[in-house]
């Protein structure tokens, strides 16, 4: 694990799963995280919205880069998710808040929204920070 941006930056290339679906890191500092996926028709569920498991994964992906950007891995121990609204295209975002940065036990906001600025879902989750772990 890197303590600066540009390293975790690249720590994240190896998320395998959310690269190959498109999903990017746009920006993190302390405790703070931006992810964005333009959606595309593979992300799209039978009828037509964009699949509950594709904003986990954004929303998730976001939550891991703001409780790693103080350079202890962390690890997702639990987290919820609220659907509220659905989307259909566009460039969707997942703003990640740390809430409380507890030493071993972070706390973290993820909201998801559209272009228009619509709130499409709330995620939350606790983390662990496994300390001697880089």
């Amino acid at each position: 694990m890197m303590n600066d941006i540009q390293g975790l930056k690249d720590f994240f290339l190896h998320d395998e799963f959310a690269r190959q679906n498109g999903i990017e890191i746009t920006e993190i500092s302390e405790g703070y995280a931006r992810t964005q996926v333009c959606i595309e028709p593979r992300h799209l569920n039978a009828g037509g919205s964009v699949q509950g498991g594709v904003l986990f994964t954004l929303a998730d992906l976001a939550f891991a880069a703001a409780t790693n950007s103080l350079g202890t891995l962390t690890v997702t121990s639990t987290a919820n998710i609220t659907f509220v609204r659905g989307a259909k295209a566009g460039i969707v975002t997942a703003e990640a808040r740390e809430l409380a940065g507890l030493r071993h036990l972070p706390f973290c906001e993820v909201r998801v929204t559209d272009e228009q600025g619509n709130l499409l879902a709330v995620f939350t989750a606790s983390g662990y920070r496994k300390e001697g772990d880089r």
